[in-house]
């Protein structure tokens, strides 16, 4: 929990011995937003980093960028690629189980479990991002409460509990997307062609048009009136408040997250715009985003239904 300022800082009467640089860390450490920020960014950028260790393997396992989905071949080549790491061996997994994952019971689990920290990594690298403004205010009003002597939790409690519904619904996106891959043969990372890419486009399209996920993005949007109203002064509290929150995000961006296996789920590429476009949509005001990318997804979808059935 943080220490309310009424309490005695160990700081306090210190700050004048420092240097410049000094002076300013001491000063942002007594405040709780900029070190919350600070988690969220290097959380995001680990998961950023592992997914494209990820992909960097894949692209060499491979042999071509194609099979990663469309706009890779482009920064194939600037991939970080290290053999014996983590993200490499994880990427192995993923790949082990392209032949419709016909496996026995024990490699489809660990297809599985390296499939789900894959969903997950995705998840932290997209989703972190555009949390960040509400874990902002959860932050900034934390500090308020505290400067009136109140106990308050530190807000990675709260992105714990965002984090978790995440958690949660990567482990419904793997096993969607084994299921696609048993239907289809295709590669567990590469890009789902076809009728199949086209429905889930045009799936994911149409729900940027319904009222749950208008209702979704005004919560998202408007995080302090969530916040305050249900404010929580207990570790538990404040963990089912991130939960809250991580299922108002989750209803208002599984269906941008499905596009990923339309266009290959290790495609950094469609990540980082998808990422771009949910930050966008978030912080923006009005529909014209959303429908505009709903628009586009749905000709998108359309086209290569059209092709495939032609």
């Amino acid at each position: 929990m943080f220490t309310p300022r009424g309490n005695k800082d160990p700081l306090d009467g210190q700050f004048d011995q420092l240097d410049r640089s000094g002076r300013v860390i001491a000063t942002l450490a007594r405040k709780p937003v900029w070190p919350v920020l600070a988690m969220v960014l290097v959380t995001a950028a680990i998961a950023w980093w592992f997914l494209l260790s990820m992909a960097g393997s894949i692209a060499l396992i491979e042999g071509s960028p194609q099979p990663l989905g469309p706009g890779m071949s482009i920064i194939s080549r600037f991939l970080p690629v290290d053999p014996g790491s983590f993200a490499a061996r994880i990427a192995d997994l993923c790949l082990s189980g392209d032949s419709g994952f016909l496996l026995a019971s024990g490699s489809v689990l660990s297809v599985a479990s390296a499939l789900f920290m894959m969903w997950f990594a995705m998840a932290a690298a997209m989703m972190l991002p555009t949390a960040a403004p509400m874990i902002r205010t959860y932050a900034e009003i934390a500090d308020t409460g505290a400067a009136r002597g109140e106990p308050v939790v530190h807000p990675a409690v709260l992105a714990g509990g965002y984090l978790l519904v995440w958690a949660l619904a990567a482990i419904v996106f793997t096993l969607v997307q084994m299921l696609i891959s048993s239907i289809t043969g295709a590669t567990a990372t590469g890009p789902v062609g076809g009728v199949i890419a086209g429905l889930i486009l045009i799936g994911a399209g149409a729900y940027q048009f319904s009222a749950i996920k208008q209702a979704c993005l005004t919560k998202c949007r408007n995080p302090f009136t969530t916040l305050f109203a249900r404010w929580k002064t207990s570790v538990s509290g404040v963990f089912r408040l991130g939960m809250e929150q991580g299922l108002w995000c989750l209803g208002c961006c599984w269906a941008l997250m499905l596009i990923m296996l339309a266009v290959g789920s290790m495609n950094v590429v469609w990540m980082a715009a998808l990422t771009v476009f949910t930050f966008v949509e978030k912080t923006g005001a009005g529909r014209v985003t959303t429908r505009t990318g709903g628009a586009i997804v749905i000709l998108w979808g359309s086209a290569l239904v059209w092709g495939a059935l032609n």
